[in-house]
């Protein structure tokens, strides 16, 4: 007889799992290899990315600001208080595991019908209740917690790797407008040189206030610039000394020091799109998310089947203290069965209601897979083609500085109208600010690619 009930329990527990049991979805084989765009010289294909990318550039200023930004931004605050509360949320659905038990006691005074005198009554006693999980309702409420706090901490790491690549993006922009800054007042510079030959040819006849009111109206021109990139320059200061947890004012003045773009001396390591997914928190976040949804469909399914809990009390009951303990305790134990058969179709709305949301969640995994490629093959892109920019400014750039050299010794000798000064110089100014400007685009992409790739945290 008793082999027989435990073949039948056995069976039963094997009928009533609550839910389906989660499984990993597999990466697309087409998602894990190389990237198509990691064809430049610039990148290597199958180096893994480092997490602490920003120590490529060789800046210990960069360092300090990420290592501050990392310790005090307030949005890293604020997604680790998430985290905390999502552990803590773990922690009371875990406590559904445990027995529960609490005590009572109780003190009555009354008199009955015909009784002349009052009486007092002292009652105390100990419950314990434990709930068999025998459906898997406990169970599965714990996997989706769990998977909550899985997605918290992805969440929390997607936080660190944004501020990461906004606090090195913030110090680019202001080393950029640094550079583009020092190149605009060196071009004013130049100018005021050829101006200063224009006025100097004037005064001997060789020619006219003309000439000197067209170099100095582009010189003028470039000067107008200057303002508008110091400004650049001091926005830039300010969103870094708020990404790094300071007031403007307490941002320190290495900050502000360098005057060039952030450079590479090396190719950017990519790693395969295996690589990538096993890195980047979206991706982590919403398998998380997936896991947790799927758990929530065995919480609901649960709800169709009887809830059992094993309970059991002590208690007495006395005329008086002294005499409570003393009295014969009486208690109770048993097996209590709570189910309602009203509320089924409630109970499979919930379940239908669950799957839906677990397919969403699925849906939404699959999405950031496709867009986590995509950001990263468009990166890849992007600073590939930003390099072959830079190498044609460059090459214009030296060009424009030769002829500019040139236009200017033969202006001094009175060989060259200054029409033909005007415009070498106004083609020289031309490309040396767009090569700067193209500086600060490559660092831009950098990092760029650098976010895309998820690197910049590891838990």
């Amino acid at each position: 007889m008793k082999t027989v009930m435990s073949i039948a329990l056995a069976l039963a527990l094997a009928a009533c799992a609550s839910g389906p049991e989660y499984a990993q979805p597999a990466t697309p084989s087409a998602a894990a290899g190389p990237f198509v765009a990691a064809k430049s010289p610039a990148v290597q294909a199958l180096a893994p990315v480092p997490d602490d990318w920003w120590r490529l550039y060789k800046d210990p200023v960069l360092d300090g600001l990420i290592a501050d930004a990392l310790a005090h931004n307030t949005d890293i605050r604020a997604a680790v208080a998430r985290l905390a509360r999502a552990r803590a949320s773990l922690k009371e659905v875990k406590v559904d595991r445990l027995p529960q038990g609490g005590a009572s006691a109780s003190a009555t005074r009354g008199r009955e019908n015909g009784d002349s005198d009052a009486s007092t009554s002292f009652d105390a006693g100990l419950e314990v209740a434990y709930e068999v999980d025998l459906f898997g309702r406990v169970k599965r409420g714990v996997e989706a917690a769990r998977g909550d706090v899985g997605a918290a901490e992805a969440d929390a790491d997607a936080v660190r790797i944004a501020i990461v690549a906004d606090t090195a993006r913030a110090y680019a922009d202001a080393s950029s407008a640094a550079e583009r800054l020092a190149v605009a007042e060196h071009i004013v510079a130049l100018l005021d040189e050829s101006l200063g030959i224009t006025e100097k040819q004037v005064e001997i006849g060789q020619t006219t206030r003309l000439d000197t009111a067209r170099i100095a109206a582009l010189r003028n021109q470039r000067q107008a610039e200057i303002p508008a990139l110091a400004a650049e320059r001091d926005s830039a200061l300010f969103r870094l000394a708020t990404l790094t947890g300071r007031a403007p004012s307490e941002l320190p003045s290495t900050a502000g020091a360098r005057t060039s773009s952030l450079k590479l001396d090396q190719p950017i390591p990519v790693g395969d799109g295996a690589q990538l997914l096993a890195r980047r928190p979206d991706v982590r976040a919403a398998e998380r998310r997936l896991a947790a949804s799927t758990a929530r469909i065995g919480v609901a399914t649960a709800e169709l089947y009887p809830q059992i809990t094993l309970g059991a009390s002590v208690g007495s009951s006395a005329g008086s203290l002294g005499n409570l303990l003393s009295n014969p305790v009486g208690f109770l134990l048993g097996p209590l069965i709570s189910w309602s058969f009203s509320d089924h179709a409630r109970a499979r709305a919930r379940v239908q209601g669950a799957e839906a949301s677990t397919q969403e969640a699925l849906a939404l995994f699959d999405g950031t897979i496709l867009r986590s490629l995509e950001e990263t093959e468009t990166a890849l892109s992007a600073y590939a083609n930003m390099l072959r920019r830079r190498e044609a400014l460059q090459a214009a750039r030296n060009e424009a500085e030769v002829a500019a050299k040139i236009v200017r010794a033969q202006q001094r000798e009175g060989v060259v109208d200054s029409l033909a000064l005007l415009d070498a110089e106004r083609t020289f100014a031309e490309s040396e600010a767009d090569l700067a400007d193209v500086n600060g685009e490559v660092a831009d992409a950098q990092i760029n690619l650098f976010r895309a790739l998820g690197g910049g945290w590891s838990a």
